[in-house]
């Protein structure tokens, strides 16, 4: 990992250097310098709909925990039953605050039955690290950063496995939906996940970061588009799927996101915040014409009732859709208004996921 330089620099992945010669246009996300797009968002976005695209997600944070006591520790800190989870397999889970939200939503490895590996979200890199420490038993568990020597790529798309099958030594046929397992894709060690956030079937790419390049050059030259921050958010919102500091915060209750699933019966670190009900709820919004932004006010009969979390014009559907925040008992309504700019535009209530692969 490297900076650019200045007491406010940002950080940059080990692709960043790709990144500029490929055209990208950078951007700050979440204190990183990141490719918001390269040729554009909606060829970018179509490529993963309707091929392959590769994304960089290596300002992901990955902490190892490990030991004895590595299962107790983390059913006691996350919300999903770790026990369930058997090696090479993965797991969506939640990091509850003490007095509610979240500190972070978060992906769980299991590497062995001693042995698993978090992915969590790059802006939360160090929040969670001094959760965690705190919540740390005084032996039994070892807890190790490294986000730092991690590469992380994401391949995204209907035509991933096919591509990826010609430069793995690996039959990823035989690979389920959440699986983690060793590899080699084009000559390098990696590890695998059948995981992504774009609605598309792909895999994840954990491999050291001075391989970075040679994957990243090496997938490219398959044939597989390169794609941005812009494109990753349209999908991920197209596929209902919630970002941390959106739809997800310290502040929010996080049952109001409709991922009630992830929060298992059991004693864990909060639990008695996480079972009181929530005074709001996530709901899904189709607009015709004029695309809306995260904060914008949504209102029923006139009055505001909550605020857009979430907004974009949808390439796949063509017409701009937003996740919601509004008070729970609006949330049954079929018509809103949003507010942009002192003007309201009528929204019209639509299930989420707005978009779900065949």
């Amino acid at each position: 990992m490297d900076t650019a330089g200045t007491e406010t620099a940002l950080k940059w992945t080990p692709l960043h250097a790709a990144h500029l010669r490929a055209g990208a246009r950078m951007v700050p996300f979440g204190g990183w310098d990141m490719p918001v797009q390269y040729t554009g968002l909606r060829a970018e976005h179509t490529a993963v709909r309707e091929r392959a695209g590769v994304f960089d997600v290596s300002h992901m944070g990955e902490f190892r925990v490990s030991g004895p006591g590595a299962e107790a520790f983390l059913q006691h800190v996350t919300t999903n039953d770790i026990s369930k989870l058997r090696p090479g397999r993965a797991q969506y889970n939640w990091l509850p605050g003490e007095t509610g939200g979240l500190i972070d939503d978060i992906y769980v490895y299991r590497v062995a039955p001693e042995e698993f590996l978090l992915v969590v979200n790059a802006s939360n890199i160090a929040k969670d690290w001094a959760h965690l420490q705190r919540q740390l038993p005084a032996e039994g568990v070892t807890l190790q950063d490294e986000s730092a020597q991690t590469a992380l790529l994401a391949v995204q798309g209907p035509q991933a496995e096919a591509l990826l099958q010609g430069v793995t030594d690996t039959d990823l046929s035989a690979r389920k939906k959440n699986a983690y397992f060793q590899a080699r894709v084009l000559g390098l060690p990696v590890w695998l996940a059948r995981t992504g956030y774009t609605g598309e079937d792909g895999f994840e790419i954990f491999a050291d970061a001075g391989d970075a390049e040679a994957l990243w050059d090496g997938l490219l030259g398959l044939g597989i588009v390169a794609a941005g921050l812009g494109a990753r958010d349209t999908l991920r919102l197209e596929a209902g799927f919630p970002l941390y500091g959106h739809e997800f915060s310290d502040d929010l209750h996080p049952l109001s996101s409709g991922y009630g699933w992830v929060v298992k019966d059991k004693l864990h670190l909060g639990h008695e915040h996480l079972r009181l009900p929530s005074a709001q709820k996530l709901i899904g919004l189709r607009l015709e014409r004029v695309p809306v932004r995260g904060g914008y006010p949504v209102k029923l009969d006139g009055q505001v009732v909550g605020h857009v979390t979430s907004g974009s014009s949808s390439p796949t559907l063509g017409h701009p859709i937003a996740a919601a925040l509004v008070e729970a008992h609006a949330a049954g309504a079929e018509h809103f208004t949003v507010e942009v700019r002192g003007k309201d535009h009528d929204a019209t209530r639509m299930e989420m996921p707005f978009y779900k692969r065949a």
